[in-house]
């Protein structure tokens, strides 16, 4: 049985470099090369660090506790040597090391144990084919998740990562549009570890996995190596054997002080840690009795899961699910925004299901008021009060007579045995009406007058 362990890098969501003011854009495409830089983050000589950035340290915390870490309150940066171009003044800033004290470390994610996570500065970008090197995300701030070798097989890895990343972004410490990379780590009985560096997407991960175990059967590895895995001829490649520690020369750095976190500090970051998506999927499936693959829709955004709770406060949680998971959700999609990029204000959106329930307006009525949201929400009252919705049969017999007379084709159609015709014709009373008329009562009304 394989033995699978994984180092997850992740950016830090941060508007700054860990030791400079520099824009940290993680090399985003539509940025020029080398124009988010400074002598700090280029390794110029005489440049020194400032201070380290706050709120990366902050998140990188925020990450530990999420992962149930222990805090280290005293964590002494060190410098990690190697003479690469990608890295300017020849070692990376980093907590890692094998005395290094990490941000936390001991921890536990749905089952897997966590060795330790800690916080590092990225290298530049650097490609050894025509040898250009960007510097505009060197220095940005890394999180890097080490994991026991916990892992079995590909699919529990891939499930792992993928319900991982849902939960980091609960906390949003990271940046979700760089989104991570792993190194990979696999061993067979009678066999050295292996590491596959740089694998970037859950799919990648998987098949890498598979491909590396069916290599090692062929051929049991005898020393620790260091691998690529190649995704066009499905096989993966050395790069070099493994380095050992003392091959990077770890000292702790002199130009940096201790960072420290207090105890009050702390217990404010704590404060701030949301329910994880497995936590907030109990309480929908224990308190709201909400069919576990729904729940699962709701709890892959913290900002539904949370508008959800809200409105059923007030809203039966089985009348208001469909209206969150379809409707809202459905609106949001189509305008290409998330929740937390428009202003949907739970209390506006209680008002106008309650205006459903009750039948004051209709559902027709309802999704034209939620579609006008985007942007920004208002009470819905005064368009409900313009809008009652009309459920009088002798009004809607009107409404209906006169679509007969206008459309007598559809009729035709329909009492030839053409059955869309009559939703063609419940919408001309819907348009006549403006979306007023009750949906069952024209139908009902409808059927028995081209009977």
């Amino acid at each position: 049985m394989a033995k699978i362990g994984l180092e997850i890098h992740g950016y830090i969501d941060t508007k700054e470099k860990l030791f400079c003011t520099c824009l940290s854009d993680h090399g985003k495409k539509d940025t020029k090369p080398n124009t988010n830089i400074c002598p700090v983050c280029t390794g110029q000589p005489g440049s020194k660090p400032l201070l380290p950035n706050q709120e990366a340290i902050k998140k990188a915390t925020e990450i530990a506790l999420l992962l149930k870490c222990k805090i280290n309150e005293k964590i002494p940066w060190q410098r990690k040597h190697y003479s690469w171009p990608d890295l300017p003044k020849g070692f990376q800033s980093t907590f890692s090391g094998p005395h290094a004290i990490p941000n936390g470390e001991s921890g536990e994610f749905m089952g897997i144990r966590i060795r330790e996570c800690h916080l590092e500065e990225d290298p530049a970008a650097w490609n050894p084919d025509t040898g250009e090197i960007d510097y505009n995300r060197s220095g940005s701030p890394l999180i890097e998740i080490v994991t026991e070798p916990d892992f079995k097989e590909s699919e529990e890895v891939a499930e792992w990562v993928k319900n991982l990343i849902v939960a980091l972004s609960y906390i949003k410490a990271i940046d979700k549009n760089s989104g991570v990379k792993a190194d990979v780590n696999v061993s067979i009985p009678g066999g050295k570890r292996v590491e596959m560096k740089n694998i970037n997407s859950i799919k990648k991960i998987k098949e890498a996995i598979e491909v590396e175990i069916e290599r090692q059967k062929k051929d049991i590895p005898k020393y620790e190596e260091t691998r690529m895995y190649d995704e066009k001829s499905k096989s993966t490649k050395l790069m070099r054997t493994k380095e050992n520690a003392q091959d990077y020369r770890f000292i702790t750095d002199p130009d940096l002080p201790v960072v420290k976190i207090s105890k009050e500090e702390l217990s404010k970051i704590k404060s701030s840690i949301p329910e994880t998506p497995q936590e907030k999927l109990k309480k929908l499936i224990k308190v709201h009795r909400i069919d576990k693959k729904i729940a699962e829709i709701l709890t892959k955004k913290i900002e539904i899961v949370e508008f959800f709770e809200e409105v059923a406060k007030k809203i039966p949680p089985e009348f208001a699910l469909p209206w969150v998971t379809v409707e809202l959700l459905g609106v949001l999609n189509y305008n290409k925004k998330e929740l937390d990029e428009v202003e949907i204000n739970p209390e506006h959106f209680i008002e106008l299901l309650e205006a459903v329930k009750e039948k004051k307006i209709t559902e027709l009525q309802a999704k034209d008021i939620l579609r006008s949201w985007i942007p920004k929400s208002y009470s819905p009252k005064e368009r409900i009060e313009k809008s009652s919705k009309i459920d009088d049969k002798d009004e809607i017999h009107s409404i209906a007579k006169k679509v007969i007379s206008e459309n007598k084709k559809a009729v035709e159609d329909f009492k030839s045995g053409e059955k869309n015709s009559l939703n063609f014709l419940i919408g001309q009373i819907m348009k006549l009406s403006n979306k007023r008329a009750d949906y069952k009562t024209a139908k009902e009304v409808l059927e028995k007058l081209l009977r």
